[in-house]
């Protein structure tokens, strides 16, 4: 295993496989009061978060933070 990837939990682990796993905890309303994002409570799917999330590195931060907090 390289070594920069040993401590970083998120390795190997897709976003759109962290999305799901959220959105199946916590469901969209949740999320969307836990993460203030539009694409989380105005008509939200996953496809929709993907690309802003793709496109926006602080809200894939927040994202990504949440995953490791609820998930792991």
């Amino acid at each position: 295993m390289n070594p920069e990837h040993s401590n970083n939990p998120l390795h190997g682990i897709k976003l759109v496989d962290m999305l799901d796993s959220l959105v199946e905890k916590l469901g969209w309303e949740e999320l969307s009061n836990r993460i203030n994002i539009n694409c989380f409570f105005s008509n939200p799917s996953i496809k929709s978060c993907l690309t802003f999330l793709r496109k926006t590195p602080w809200a894939r931060s927040k994202v990504e933070k949440l995953y490791i907090k609820e998930c792991l």
